[in-house]
């Protein structure tokens, strides 16, 4: 089948052929509330960890994902928390939220050339969530948050080790995401950008500035458009 060379909003994609996911209210759509439940188990945890009421433990959570990019972060350098033990308790959730995607898997199996997850979550989390989406077959790799030495996005060494570590040539990627903010390396590296946005406030961080190609409320409507 010959590659795609429809553009969107005069964005010529004819030369994409790795296409890169984030996971969480991207891959899946954010009014499943699925993250919230990760959220919740985060605060939980560090109530349990620390010895801290749980209103103690949240505003302690959003301190450490202002400061460090990540609450896990936080807590490993901080207080010494194992991240398999953390990333365990905190995706031990319900993923039967999310519903089988078939438009999804067939907007996937249209798109040519190589389709990657990168996410700042657990590679078991990401399957989980990928088979419960009837998409794990379409996805060749995982980059994970261990992957990235547990450093979350957006921080760019962990860009640069995911190009290197998966032979991707920015110029020829498209990345996906739910966060403005990080988009801002991948558009740095040469990537063409896709902001997922939602209403979460975490969504707008990092505005949508000069580093977004295109705006997108639904990951499914999008490619729906782009691959016809």
């Amino acid at each position: 089948m010959p590659k795609p060379t429809r553009r969107l909003d005069g964005i010529n994609l004819s030369d994409v052929d790795v296409w890169v996911f984030d996971l969480d209210n991207t891959l899946y759509h954010a009014r499943y509330k699925l993250f919230s439940q990760v959220v919740e188990r985060i605060g939980k945890y560090v109530s349990k960890t620390l010895d801290l009421d749980l209103a103690a433990a949240q505003n302690l959570q959003s301190e450490y994902y202002k400061a460090y990019g990540s609450t896990l972060r936080g807590l490993m350098l901080r207080h010494g928390v194992d991240p398999t033990e953390f990333l365990e308790y905190v995706h031990d959730i319900d993923i039967t939220w999310i519903p089988r995607s078939q438009t999804l898997c067939k907007a996937l199996e249209r798109l040519e050339g190589r389709k990657v997850v990168f996410t700042s979550g657990s590679r078991d989390h990401a399957e989980r969530v990928m088979q419960q989406l009837g998409v794990s077959h379409h996805m060749e790799s995982i980059f994970d948050i261990a992957s990235a030495n547990y450093i979350p996005k957006p921080d760019p060494g962990i860009y640069r080790r995911f190009i290197s570590e998966l032979s991707i040539k920015p110029r020829n990627s498209i990345m996906f995401d739910d966060i403005s903010r990080n988009l801002i390396p991948a558009h740095s590296l040469g990537m063409k950008t896709v902001w997922v946005r939602n209403d979460d406030l975490h969504s707008y961080e990092g505005g949508d500035g000069g580093h977004i190609d295109y705006i997108t409320n639904d990951l499914v409507v999008w490619l729906k458009e782009y691959t016809g």
